[in-house]
């Protein structure tokens, strides 16, 4: 079996059916506007049944060492409009929250949801809280925004977020006194894994007093850290802007004596951003990532050969690799994220007093270009992305699916438990095809050891 097939193993082995059940406020019995659209659907090539699954494994390996029956296998519920919903959209209310740091396609998602709820289910009002959480407790004195599709019909060429952002928790309690006040039977949050641990716990709320409100999540990293799921939105977005820097800083290296060239990426724990944006350009020689440790005079050895050998070299690092080479920051975060030490600044310090030691004429350009990355209008993929997303949210709360995210998973889009959608991190397989192909394009070393 190969490595790739085992961490595949691994990664799903021990989830069940059990674990991918999605939670529903009740059977629902109205007919959906939308019912209409589903007989024409049904014929359609892509078209996946209510009651059909899309298989969490997707090797025969995998589906093998289940060992079980085929009805038994582990399987997502797929998206999609159903012909009985659970709420009367004449008397339905939503509410939609951004929370923690800027991504591609926030508006996007907001304009989708807004349109979604307007034109495709006839609900009459749906408001936008400012500032994340903090929109619902009443000390910070925040006013709701009324969301229509005449308010969303531009946002969506913006970077950010219309509605605004915070970190940090609040007080599950105060959050849903807020719903219940406002009488809101939905809420959309969007936001990372902190995020949907915070939904959680609303939904925890809602659940102890018994209300029907449909708490559904469209989950938000540019890391693209969220597990099980192909791709998170804005992800594309990013790495593409990423490629950007790479080219620029490689055209600044190759214009100096024994220039080099290095480039900081987002990436706290996962190192996609840096991988793909590398393999897009393949300017780069080294790439520097949480996921595979490496040994500074190593590093330093392998690009003072590279400059000799090229006249310049490129260094990609992401923000989380490397936290081991330097003092540990003991503060934490709004979100209770431990700070890390900037890698950017300490590699170029190194460099320059590494090829300074040596009388090596050199100069280090460095580029940290994440709060322009974040703050970027979608790219086509991703604002087609964000609109599925968003359709697919609206379908599954109005069906009473609550406690709950969206996401695609092999071109199939899926209900996934939140509980499952935070269990842990989406990373680079240092033994996977991504990462092989990134040592493929650089030419380094499969360990700086």
């Amino acid at each position: 079996m190969s490595a790739d097939n085992v961490v595949h193993l691994s990664r799903s082995q021990g989830v069940t059916q059990a674990d991918l059940a999605i939670a529903k406020l009740g059977t629902s019995r109205i007919e959906s506007p939308m019912a209409h659209l589903l007989d024409a659907r049904a014929t359609t090539e892509h078209y996946v049944d209510e009651d059909d699954r899309v298989l969490l494994d997707d090797t025969v390996a995998g589906i093998r060492a289940r060992g079980v029956s085929l009805d038994e296998l582990p399987g997502l519920e797929p998206c999609g409009p159903r012909r009985k919903i659970y709420f009367d959209p004449s008397k339905t209310r939503a509410g939609i929250v951004t929370c923690g740091g800027l991504c591609p396609g926030l508006n996007d998602v907001i304009a989708g949801l807004v349109r979604s709820l307007t034109y495709h289910y006839g609900v009459k009002r749906v408001v936008g809280f400012r500032n994340g959480f903090q929109g619902f407790i009443s000390s910070y004195g925040y006013d709701e925004v009324e969301l229509t599709p005449q308010y969303v019909r531009d946002i969506a060429t913006d970077g950010g977020t219309v509605l605004g952002t915070s970190r940090g928790a609040q007080d599950p309690e105060e959050i849903v006194d807020c719903l219940e006040r406002m009488h809101l039977n939905i809420l959309f949050v969007i936001g990372g894994d902190g995020t949907m641990r915070g939904a959680m716990a609303i939904e925890r709320v809602v659940r102890e007093r018994n209300l029907k409100i449909a708490v559904v999540g469209i989950p938000k990293t540019i890391d693209n850290d969220i597990p099980y799921i192909d791709q998170s939105f804005g992800f594309q977005t990013a790495f593409s802007r990423a490629a950007e820097s790479i080219r620029a800083v490689t055209v600044e290296a190759k214009s100096t004596a024994n220039g080099v060239g290095l480039v900081k990426l987002m990436g706290r724990h996962s190192g996609f951003i840096a991988c793909y944006a590398s393999l897009a350009r393949s300017d780069a020689d080294v790439v520097l990532i949480p996921e595979v440790p490496f040994s500074l005079d190593s590093l330093l050895d392998h690009l003072r050969d590279r400059v000799r050998q090229r006249g310049h070299a490129v260094v990609v690092v992401a923000e989380g690799a490397g936290q081991e080479l330097m003092e540990e920051v003991s503060s934490t975060d709004a979100s209770g994220n431990r700070r890390l030490g900037d890698i950017g600044r300490f590699l170029r310090a190194r460099i320059e007093d590494d090829f300074a030691a040596r009388e090596i004429e050199t100069s280090v350009r460095y580029i940290d270009p994440s709060y322009a990355i974040r703050s970027v209008p979608a790219n086509p993929y991703d604002s087609v992305y964000t609109v599925r997303l968003s359709q697919a949210a609206v379908h599954a709360a109005m069906s009473g699916r609550t406690a709950m995210v969206v996401g695609r998973v092999r071109r199939r889009f899926v209900h996934i438990p939140m509980e499952l959608a935070v269990s842990k991190r989406n990373q680079v397989d240092p033994n996977g095809d991504l990462w092989q192909a990134v040592l493929e394009s650089t030419g380094q070393p499969v360990r700086f050891a």
